[in-house]
């Protein structure tokens, strides 16, 4: 038990270090307006455009960096800071979402990768929150593990898949931006990247996360100390 929670409130404060810190490069940056003078619509729309993709609608949606790009819809969603904002970091932020759009348009690997995982990883994280209590009453220990470590393993392997598909997403967002004009070199260029690696961040540590809970799982599975 000790274990658990020295694990959990590690864990934890990583998440919460990496959600910080992305949160205040985005506030940073949104005091800061781009000189093209256009807004996070406008520049995800242009992208969208340059790479001739025509059939992905560019929607405002409520919430604070709910940002994300639909595959099924074809719809490139836009948070409230971002849809209408003319700052550096909403630039940055509607790039990188149409950098995914730009992913989908062109058969990324990884991105159909994370797209076929979804509906398996939601199913295994489901099942995790009350399985192991059933397991547990029934006096399976071991068994309880065994469906921990594989359900661990889905969540772990899908945050694996994540990460290049997130990277790829910024690293294309940041290539447009500047050779568009859309944000100018220095400051800007600067605010952009800031921004960006920061939410790459977020996305490492729940990588992180989710291996570190699997070696909790398996390691009294390979010891042979489960009991």
């Amino acid at each position: 038990m000790i274990t658990y929670l020295l694990l959990f409130a590690a864990t934890m404060a990583i998440s919460l270090i990496a959600g910080a810190r992305v949160k205040s490069k985005f506030r940073q940056w949104s005091a800061f307006n781009a000189t093209s003078g256009l807004t996070g619509a406008q520049a995800a729309e242009q992208i969208l455009r340059q790479a001739g993709i025509h059939d992905v609608l560019v929607v405002p949606y409520e919430g604070m960096l709910s940002d994300h790009y639909d595959p099924v819809n074809k719809k490139l969603a836009l948070s409230e800071g971002v849809y209408n904002s003319r700052s550096v970091a909403a630039l940055g932020v509607a790039a990188h979402e149409a950098g995914h759009a730009l992913q989908h348009a062109q058969a990324y690997a990884p991105l159909a990768w994370r797209m076929s995982a979804v509906k398996v990883t939601s199913f295994a994280s489901g099942a995790m929150m009350f399985l192991p209590i059933v397991f547990s009453l029934m006096g399976l220990l071991k068994l309880g593990l065994i469906f921990m470590a594989v359900g661990m393993s889905i969540i772990m392997l899908f945050n694996l898949i994540t990460l290049p598909v997130e990277f790829d997403a910024s690293r294309r967002a940041k290539v447009l931006l500047s050779r568009s004009g859309m944000i100018r070199p220095g400051e800007e260029e600067r605010g952009v990247n800031e921004v960006l690696n920061a939410a790459g961040l977020t996305y490492v540590a729940a990588f992180v996360t989710s291996l570190a809970y699997l070696f909790y799982y398996l390691l009294p599975l390979l010891t042979g100390r489960e009991e």
